[in-house]
């Protein structure tokens, strides 16, 4: 199966200090990918490379197979990506302009923006907050906002950087549920930072961990999480006392 996106020999450098070096690695279409490590282990820099929002220091970029040159990645590809983060960053107007923004800069027509608006309100039960300003809504109610506006525009690869962290247990459990089987019915491949063993072995199908910079151990989310190697053991061993549920 040929990747969407590969990175070969990237390296990434900032204050003169190296934050990455990897070598090899690809996501591949239909995946949930989970990205794990200590913190300070590059894995948000890691998805804002793959997300084109960064630029490697030194290797390539493919795309369906095709390098993408350093600063010159086309609109077109870039907006084939979609990125929720921990932070919602709602804008001050209502809940329905949050969610159509995308649509509004791709010059999608009013009606069809409309239509499409109201699908992915009553995907993730918010229907009923389309004229509520979205600076005042909880913070679950946000992040479903949040979550909408990323998927309005159907994205090839869906980015996300721990969007249940900030959530209670409750409504993370239930906006996890309901996301699952969004993502699932979509079929979006996507990409998750997340530091909760419980969150990862719920949602992903494949899991890298990160250390130092380095992938150490990547495979399907299970065997990871099951079969540790000598490099990721400790850190792993370390989380699983703090997440039973992972277990």
């Amino acid at each position: 199966m040929n990747p969407l996106i590969e990175l070969k020999n990237v390296t990434f450098h900032a204050h003169q200090k190296m934050i990455l070096d990897i070598p090899s690695f690809q996501i591949y279409n239909g995946e949930f990918l989970g990205m794990m490590g200590p913190n300070g282990a590059g894995k948000s820099t890691l998805l804002k490379l793959l997300a084109l929002l960064d630029q490697q220091t030194s290797g390539d970029f493919l795309y369906r197979g095709e390098v993408i040159p350093k600063g010159t990645a086309p609109l077109d590809i870039r907006r084939r990506f979609s990125i929720a983060l921990q932070q919602s960053l709602l804008l001050d107007g209502t809940v329905f302009h949050n969610i159509a923004i995308g649509l509004k800069l791709r010059k999608i027509p009013k009606q069809a923006i409309k239509e499409k608006v109201a699908h992915w309100m009553e995907l993730f039960g918010i229907s009923h907050l389309a004229k509520k300003n979205a600076l005042y809504l909880s913070g679950g109610e946000a992040q479903r906002v949040n979550l909408a506006r990323a998927m309005i525009v159907e994205p090839e690869i869906l980015f996300l950087d721990e969007p249940f962290s900030a959530l209670d247990f409750p409504t993370k459990i239930k906006l996890m549920e309901d996301f699952k089987g969004i993502i699932e019915a979509s079929q979006t491949t996507a990409v998750f930072v997340s530091h909760d063993l419980m969150e990862i072995n719920y949602l992903t199908t494949r899991l890298a961990i990160i250390v130092n910079g380095e992938v150490k151990q990547s495979g399907p989310t299970p065997r990871v999480l099951e079969h540790p190697n000598s490099s990721t053991a400790s850190f792993l061993n370390e989380w699983k006392k703090f997440y039973p549920l992972a277990r």
